[in-house]
């Protein structure tokens, strides 16, 4: 049984001889190949090469051709703000300004970056396609309407929600359209990725979501091919749902307590995939603390319906040795990695003291706001709720990419992101308020302290 075969067994939730391995390389790809990520994310060469030197350093059973949540939106009309170390991220909301749905074409393999991505997605499926299982990632439909749409999306889910029902049945068409994109390119795999739904009810789950998705799974099985329903960020509460609408896999993240996940899925007979940690381990522990994150989830996991994966897209500059030792665990070679130190024990943070400052401070504990979808849409929600109250409030984004901010969100007894925090009061965990919601907490607090 090759690598291949052993990525397409685990997701049928075949019993297999190992759990198979999965490194989602997006922009860290960029990394590899020594150029920034616009550079990479434009050019079929540089993916092409980039996923290459991945399989070539990682030992994989299966890689994504791409990790890229704004293709589709781009093609669409969405404005993209480009990063050295981040995928784009998505700036403008054609549903926003002005435009209406009727206004908006489903995308051909012709529109914004398509034909770059269908090239080298091609490319990378005849040259590995016979050794491991290629992933196509599409834009999740939730996750496109807040691209298409922007926060509005959360009020008219109560005020209109026959219009939010007529959006996804329009993104639904998006995602089945990019799916058969990739499909024809040769992929084994359609991951529909769709971190916005952990930012929403079980009950707006149901009705916003379930309907919408369950065809676009059984699209994909018509169509002889895996899906995977991918999820950043604590959709605890959701991954019972995301089951009920028979993806063949769904893939989390550290916010999900794996053996929590596994059970669910179990029921339901769907296979799981995740959940080493993304920052805290992968980008700032060393290899010995990835060999011990790797073994405990292979340990939770199993040899049936599991595959061992990051939680999410690996961070630009995760250290290629961090990433070894996890392929190590997985081919029995761990020794030569054991007894490095910790890599956070020697960072010192103060908080402010809270009670006694002159204004009302929010921590707001991000993954990265350039690159983390739900990230984004909250550090927008901050930004509108304290407009107007500059001179009483002061908030800062700290992104957990950087380890000053994986220290700060431990002091503060923050567990999942992203997490808002007033005056050191963890308020809002894994879920974006609105922004009335928001600033009359903010505005609580600002008359509490008498500003």
């Amino acid at each position: 049984m090759n690598s291949k075969e052993l990525v397409l067994r685990a997701f049928r939730n075949e019993e297999v001889t190992r759990a198979p391995w999965v490194p989602f390389v997006g922009c860290h790809g960029a990394s590899l190949i020594g150029v920034n990520c616009e550079e990479y994310f434009k050019s079929v060469d540089n993916m092409v090469k980039g996923v290459t030197k991945a399989y070539e350093l990682y030992r994989p059973d299966g890689l994504p051709a791409l990790f890229d949540l704004q293709i589709e939106a781009e093609a669409m009309g969405c404005m993209l703000q480009y990063s050295q170390f981040n995928p784009p991220a998505v700036i403008s909301h054609p549903l926003e300004d002005g435009k209406e749905l009727k206004d908006l074409k489903v995308p051909t393999e012709n529109d914004g970056r398509f034909p770059i991505v269908l090239e080298a997605t091609r490319k990378i499926c005849s040259t590995l396609g016979d050794k491991i299982a290629i992933y196509g990632l599409i834009t999740g439909p939730f996750t496109l309407a807040l691209h298409l749409k922007g926060t509005d999306i959360f009020y008219e889910m109560m005020d209109n929600p026959e219009k939010i029902e007529e959006l996804m049945s329009f993104c639904i068409e998006v995602c089945k359209n990019t799916a058969r994109m990739y499909m024809e390119s040769g992929v084994d795999i359609i991951a529909v990725v769709d971190p916005m739904v952990s930012q929403i009810s079980p009950e707006n789950f149901e009705r916003f979501v379930s309907p919408f998705i369950t065809p676009l799974f059984q699209y994909i099985k018509d169509n002889g091919k895996l899906s995977s329903y991918f999820v950043c960020g604590n959709a605890t509460r959701n991954i019972e749902s995301m089951c009920k609408c028979k993806p063949d896999n769904i893939s989390i993240d550290e916010n999900v307590a794996l053996d929590f996940a596994k059970g669910i899925s179990e029921r339901y007979g769907v296979s799981l995939g995740g959940n080493i940690k993304l920052t805290v381990t992968m980008l700032f522990g060393t290899p010995t603390d990835n060999i011990k994150d790797a073994k405990n989830c292979l340990q939770i996991g199993g040899t049936k319906g599991y595959i061992l994966s990051p939680g999410c897209d690996m961070p630009f500059n995760t250290p290629v040795e961090n990433v070894k030792a996890v392929a190590s665990v997985v081919y029995g070679e761990v020794s030569e990695f054991l007894g490095a130190e910790g890599s956070l024990s020697d960072i010192t943070i103060h908080l402010p003291d809270y009670k006694n400052e002159t204004k009302v401070i929010l921590d707001v504990i991000t993954l990265d706001s350039a690159s983390c979808a739900p990230c984004q849409y909250m550090v927008e929600a901050v930004k509108a709720a304290v407009k107007g109250l500059e001179d009483k409030v002061e908030w800062t984004e700290y992104k957990v990419k950087e380890k000053e901010s994986v220290v700060r969100m431990i002091k503060l007894g923050v567990k999942n992101i992203p997490t808002i925090c007033i005056d050191g009061e963890i308020k809002y965990i894994s879920i974006i308020p609105t922004i009335e919601e928001l600033r009359k907490s903010i505005i609580e607090q600002v008359n509490k302290k008498g500003l």
